[in-house]
């Protein structure tokens, strides 16, 4: 029951983080525009891996997609590497790990079969979780290093005249400084499942094989033959 348990606390840890680590990879507030000291006509902006957005005063939202592979800096690549990465290993973890699971019967599968089906699901899992949390993590240290490098000021309602290549390709003007957008949260907390979904999955292999490998002794049966052999011979003796 434990071990089925682990299994299925596993599979949807697991599933729940796949699922949000998809979302944040395709949300496109990734970088939101930090609005401090901006006036009220102020044109809101917010980036994602695909698309920058702009939303002015009426409400109107228009987004440009972010087209091609060399117009952009290596980390931003990094990081929709590792996001499409995270999500290959956790989809592809997910069918394995259904497919794993003690209820779920699949033909004569044996147990020693679905205990290595388990490991590499949590394997997988694990590696997905790492690659959501590595991918959001250089994105946030970008964002940090290009806010560190802007200077509020007041009396000009704006920050100091800077650019700098790297977030979103086309380079980030330090005329608008961005912060952290809900995304991030979104892929470090579906990393985290993850990861947790991963471990307990290879909790419940310890237990699966040592389930499905026992020890099975053997007992040797003396044959029918060699009984009765051993009998006359007994008799022998006892008349001699």
């Amino acid at each position: 029951m434990a071990t089925s348990g682990l299994q299925v606390g596993g599979f949807v840890l697991g599933l729940i983080g796949v699922a949000a680590v998809i979302a944040a990879t395709a949300m496109n507030n990734w970088s939101t525009q930090d609005r401090q000291g901006d006036v009220v006509t102020a044109v809101y902006t917010y980036k994602g891996l695909w698309q920058d957005c702009e939303v002015s005063t009426s409400g109107f939202t228009e987004c440009r997609p972010l087209y091609g592979l060399l117009g952009y800096s290596g980390q931003f690549q990094a990081v929709r590497a590792m996001m499409l990465i995270g999500i290959i290993l956790g989809v592809i973890g997910s069918v394995i790990s259904l497919f794993s699971l003690k209820c779920f019967k699949m033909g004569n599968t044996e147990d020693l079969t679905k205990a290595k089906m388990t490991l590499t699901a949590g394997i997988m899992f694990a590696i997905a979780g790492v690659c959501g949390i590595i991918g959001a993590s250089i994105y946030a240290n970008q964002i940090v290093a290009s806010f560190r490098m802007t200077s509020y000021n007041p009396n000009y309602g704006g920050m100091n005249q800077m650019e700098m290549g790297g977030m979103g390709g086309m380079g980030m003007s330090l005329a608008n400084r961005f912060t952290f957008g809900p995304a991030l949260f979104v892929a470090w907390i579906g990393g985290g499942q993850l990861i947790i979904g991963g471990v307990l999955k290879c909790v419940a292999f310890r237990s699966l094989h040592a389930e499905s490998t026992p020890y099975k002794a053997v007992a040797y049966k003396v044959p029918a033959q060699s009984r009765s052999e051993d009998k006359a011979s007994e008799r022998g003796q006892k008349y001699v």
